[in-house]
């Protein structure tokens, strides 16, 4: 064999391992089939991909979007204040501090609204805070309020470096109330263990907030709040009870979907930096795959384009091969109907009638098999 042939045999082999890699890497059905609530198979390879997103080196997603990175740029394009307020400032090293003022103290807002989120922020008290032995509450207080200071969500800012159990007994104890104390949901619940940093250090908080949700005025979900500390979970998925309001209890209600995140002022030095938010979907904004949330009309629209395309690459649909009765079956799992269910069952009428070997008759049935169980179609057609 000379070296034109022994390229030319090389060639063909890698045709056929590239097409037996394909057959590999799309095996067609072989999931439970969609049903009035999913939209697709489980292990369904025409499930589409989720997108790329890469992460600087400062831990920045691509997708986020930086509200504050250290500059007066981002403050002014990110963020607004009430007119008067003197509280907030960017100083030099690039911090956003809100100070106590004797006038004009108000809340920092962004300017564009947000709903559910991933947002990460962190904050610093001053050091000389530790020798402060006044009222808790007053020792760096502000807070994270999700969906605005009227309507929202807050999670407590507080230096409570001592306000854990370890420190009772101490002369550095600090008695809070626990629902107050930094890493709570304030007013509703407290953080289930205290990993702040002492006074002076950054302290990091990771929130990943969803709203509650409603559908014709009936509550359907409370929403929820997972909160990290410096990389410590806090709140787990803890869901809400109602909106933030101090020294009483204020049930949950109907409000807008997006509102602007908002920093407290409550007459404390509070420094914060690297403030960053993604934007999320909410679970129930999935009307085609979800036990909960689907809508069935949706779901089968989508069933039925999947199926269209799925059977747009079918070359020759009367063909009594395996690999053409499995390429239907895949099509009537998302629409068993019209043409893809006649055509499905002559290509399998014919696949029977041509005698196939014992290794495709078993490769069609395990296929065929999945649909019988689903009951996309009945046991009798089968062999």
């Amino acid at each position: 064999m000379n070296r034109h042939d022994i390229l030319k045999s090389a060639a063909a082999i890698a045709v056929v391992s590239q097409a037996a890699v394909s057959a590999i890497a799309h095996p067609g059905l072989y999931g439970d089939a969609p049903d009035a609530k999913h939209a697709w198979a489980v292990h369904d390879w025409n499930r589409p991909k989720p997108h790329r997103v890469s992460v600087s080196e400062k831990g920045v997603p691509s997708d986020a979007i930086v509200l504050f990175d250290g500059s007066e740029k981002s403050f002014r394009e990110n963020w607004t204040v009430k007119k008067g307020c003197k509280s907030w400032s960017v100083d030099p090293d690039g911090s956003l501090a809100v100070r106590r003022v004797k006038k004009g103290g108000a809340p920092l807002a962004t300017k564009r609204p947000f709903g559910d989120c991933q947002l990460h922020l962190e904050f610093r008290h001053p050091a000389s805070i530790a020798s402060d032995k006044g009222y808790a509450q007053d020792r760096g207080n502000s807070g994270v309020f999700l969906m605005g200071t009227a309507e929202g969500y807050e999670v407590q800012v507080l230096e409570s470096y001592n306000t854990c159990r370890e420190a009772e007994g101490s002369k550095d104890y600090i008695d809070v109330y626990t629902d107050g104390q930094c890493g709570a949901v304030y007013a509703e619940n407290p953080p289930m263990v205290n990993p702040q940093k002492k006074p002076g250090e950054w302290q990091v908080y990771d929130i990943v907030f969803h709203q509650p949700v409603w559908e014709d005025g009936r509550l359907v979900h409370p929403g929820s709040m997972t909160v990290f500390m410096n990389g410590v979970l806090v709140q787990d998925h803890w869901e809400l009870e109602g909106q933030t309001t101090p020294r009483k209890r204020r049930p949950l209600k109907p409000h807008a979907k997006a509102a602007p995140l908002a920093l407290q002022y409550h007459g404390s030095d509070v420094f914060f930096r690297n403030i960053w938010i993604r934007p999320l979907p909410s679970r129930w904004d999935n009307k085609t795959h979800s036990s909960m949330s689907a809508d069935e009309k949706a779901v089968m629209k989508l069933r039925r384009e999947t199926a269209a395309k799925l059977y747009a690459k079918i070359a020759d649909p009367g063909a009594a091969t395996a690999a053409n009765v499995k390429a239907l079956a895949e099509v009537v799992a998302y629409a068993n109907e019209g043409r893809y269910k006649a055509d499905f069952e002559k290509a399998l009428r014919n696949f029977y009638a041509a005698k196939p070997s014992d290794a495709d008759r078993k490769s069609v049935r395990e296929t065929l098999d999945i649909l019988v169980r689903n009951k996309v179609i009945g046991a009798e057609l089968v062999k």
